[in-house]
């Protein structure tokens, strides 16, 4: 018996354990846990796009007491936001601290995997008596998953008189929706029988229907592409032109759903990576007063490399810390921005691969992460060599996990499948090129990319939790 207690006292000193958060949390925790899901539930089923993220956050962060950075005095407790294009966004928390000390600063991307529009969508199809809206994929997405689903239109149209116009539709129940035909199995064995999977839909065949009547009394020409055109400008103000210019997205038409008799998982569309940038929101929101300026960073394009202005690559960063530096003292120079950034430690919010049930061949199980055992930190993303990815510091990562444990945030290490299988990339890499110290942290997904994936309300909670004891307690 002796032997045995020895055992486990040197077993719980010695071997490193992750947490079922279900069996390890109390009855208050999880009562925790599903009120925050429903919330997230709510604002994900709603906020679909970019744009529509910047605007409900923008609303969130003005009830919650944040101000435009014009307006700003530079005070210690001051609460900013600072918005690109409307595509991207920073919310500060302005510290006790000098800023040239450090700022901690939680970085997630509000774009997710889609189908656009190309410029010029509308067609009609004289055979088939159909009009379609060619499209262009965006981000990694399994293209067969898209096909014979209901999908909505959002996005916003410039118009000619200089006017701009959100579109959405295909989310209330009464609206049409649109979707991508797909061949019936009677007569695709040769058309589609030899394709690999990634090619079973090619993407000049992701052809959306959009409408099958034509003008009344209208005989000659495009008539049901000229049927379409005459309903947006009745609606919207619209001619064909104004579509070159616009932003317009097709995703789901479906609402996030629980997974389970028991209700522990969100199915939805978008958690990669607005399960990261909610949290991230919420979390910076319910900051109060911090030692070091908290930063929550909610950035576009990261699923096509970051590139552009509203993207992680872009001088946006660069010039919100000189923003805050012109705020907080009456001259500065270069040396103090690069210091700033620095000094800052980061948190790459983005979601992991959780083990798969039906394919656990793909991941190598001692470094898997877990579905409902907390947040992943993941020390290093990539492929194949460690190529293209982030490779967090041993005392970076010592000092995140150490926070983690004394505020109890359940967490637990993770990687992106074996090492040869393939891998992936996220923003982490573009805030170490400014020289800040930084590691990915963000819950695990099941379905990733696919139009509905799958988290657990565990671990979207240990998300929220992990970055609000960030904002708040690193130091």
């Amino acid at each position: 018996m002796a032997e045995k207690k020895k055992k486990n006292e040197l077993e719980e000193k010695l071997v490193y354990k992750t947490k079922f958060i279900w069996k390890e949390s109390k009855t208050k925790e999880k009562k925790d846990i599903f009120r925050f899901s429903e919330d997230y539930k709510k604002f994900v089923g709603e906020v679909k796009t970019e744009r529509e993220f910047v605007k409900k956050a923008k609303e969130m962060a003005e009830k919650a007491g944040f101000i435009p950075i014009e307006k700003a005095k530079g005070k210690p407790g001051e609460r900013i936001y600072i918005i690109n294009r409307n595509k991207s966004m920073a919310l500060v928390i302005l510290g006790k601290k000098d800023i040239v000390e450090g700022a901690n600063l939680v970085v997630s991307h509000i774009d997710a995997p889609r189908i656009d529009l190309k410029p010029h969508p509308l067609y009609e199809d004289k055979e088939t008596y159909l009009a379609l809206l060619k499209t262009h994929y965006y981000g990694g997405i399994k293209k067969y998953q898209w096909v014979n689903i209901p999908l909505a239109l959002h996005g916003t149209v410039y118009l000619k008189n200089g006017k701009t116009v959100d579109i959405v539709i295909g989310e209330d129940e009464n609206d049409p929706i649109l979707i991508l035909p797909d061949l019936l199995p009677h007569l695709a064995r040769k058309v589609q029988g030899d394709r690999k999977a990634f090619n079973t839909i090619e993407g000049e065949e992701m052809n959306l229907l959009i409408g099958s009547m034509p003008v009344e009394k209208l005989e000659e020409g495009e008539t049901i592409k000229l049927n379409i055109l005459k309903l947006l400008n009745e609606k919207y103000g619209i001619v064909e032109e104004d579509l070159i210019s616009a932003d317009l997205e097709i995703v789901p038409a479906h609402k996030p759903r629980d997974v389970g008799l028991d209700k522990g998982l969100i199915a939805a569309y978008g958690q990669d990576d607005r399960v990261c940038s909610y949290t991230n929101l919420r979390a910076i929101l319910d900051t109060k007063n911090p030692a070091k300026t908290a930063i929550a960073l909610l950035m576009d394009k990261e699923e096509i490399g970051s590139d552009t202005n509203t993207g992680s690559k872009s001088m946006f960063i660069e010039y919100l810390y000189t923003e805050i530096l012109a705020l907080t003292h009456e001259t500065f120079t270069p040396r103090e921005l690069y210091r700033a950034m620095t000094n800052t430690q980061v948190l790459s919010a983005d979601v992991d691969a959780v083990m798969d049930p039906s394919f656990k061949q793909v991941h190598e199980p001692l470094n898997a992460a877990r579905i409902s055992h907390g947040i992943v930190v993941t020390k290093y993303t990539g492929s194949g060599g460690k190529y293209s990815s982030n490779d967090a510091h041993a005392e970076f990562i010592g000092k995140i996990m150490k926070l983690f444990d004394e505020n109890g945030v359940y967490w637990q290490p993770g990687e992106l499948g074996k090492v040869d299988e393939g891998g992936g990339g996220t923003i982490a890499k573009f805030m170490a090129e400014r020289n800040m110290d930084v590691v990915d942290c963000g819950p695990g997904l099941l379905s990733m990319h696919s139009p509905m994936e799958i988290a657990s309300k565990a671990d979207v909670w240990s998300a929220y939790l992990a970055y609000h004891v960030f904002f708040q307690k690193n130091q």
